[in-house]
């Protein structure tokens, strides 16, 4: 059992194996389909990013920007379910999540750049740095993706999920919730735990596509076990972006 709901070990229970034959997944295909999506989420994220700046504060453009960055996270998220629970349409349903996500992703960062400039480009670094480090404790044995690992990540991880829930029903209702959304001391904290939480998760990401390619999961594996890869980078880069906002703001 894993933190990231679209990787865990019981996805390749139902699976097909395809030997050593070139019908089987692999580490290279895997790494070239999330660069694949990668490079998809940039090029949409790019137009929501300039439509934001072409705005230059014009109601109508910004109106647009809006609609398309709110309809990319929706979408998204749709995307992301209809992937989860049908694997083998993943070679179509996760170039779509990664482009939609890239024009959430490209409107949201614009704004927060406006507010903070740079921190987007702090943001990506610190998100792509923390893949490269975990990547390698992973592949030198420091870190391992234990049952007791995996089981208090996912505790914590669906923890979040549903306190992130409960805020978004309690706002419905001009609700909130005091400290943990704040740039004080608490919020800061709270922000630092989700960080953690969701870089842990790529550790396990990590482990599922090394299974995936130990059990000869078959081809479209890949593009599944990639669109779980870019599920962790997205969390994890939204996260970023919410602490540094919160570390900026104190200046």
């Amino acid at each position: 059992m894993t933190g990231n709901p679209t990787l865990n070990e019981n996805t390749f229970n139902d699976l097909k194996s395809y030997g050593s034959s070139a019908g089987a997944m692999t580490i290279q295909g895997t790494v070239n389909k999330t660069g694949i999506l990668l490079f998809l989420a940039l090029v949409t994220a790019s137009y929501t990013w300039g439509l934001y700046y072409k705005a230059n504060g014009d109601p109508a453009v910004m109106t647009t920007m809006t609609a398309w960055m709110m309809a990319g996270g929706i979408l998204g998220f749709i995307f992301a379910m209809v992937t989860s629970f049908k694997k083998e349409w993943s070679a179509f349903t996760a170039p779509v999540y990664a482009m939609c996500e890239g024009l959430f992703i490209g409107g949201i960062s614009s704004i927060f750049d406006s507010k903070f400039h740079g921190i987007v480009l702090q943001a990506v670094m610190l998100t792509f740095g923390t893949l490269a480090a975990l990547l390698l404790a992973y592949k030198s044995g420091i870190i391992r993706a234990s049952d007791n690992f995996k089981r208090g990540l996912f505790a914590a991880t669906g923890g979040i999920a549903l306190l992130y829930f409960v805020t978004f029903i309690l706002g419905l209702f001009h609700i909130q919730i005091p400290g943990i959304f704040g740039n004080g001391l608490i919020g800061i904290g709270f922000s630092l735990f989700v960080v953690v939480i969701a870089a842990m998760n790529l550790v396990v990401d990590f482990d599922f596509i090394e299974k995936g390619v130990e059990s000869n999961a078959p081809k479209y594996m890949e593009w599944y076990a990639a669109f779980g890869l870019m599920v962790t980078l997205v969390w994890l880069y939204l996260e970023i972006l919410r602490l540094l906002s919160k570390l900026r703001s104190r200046d």
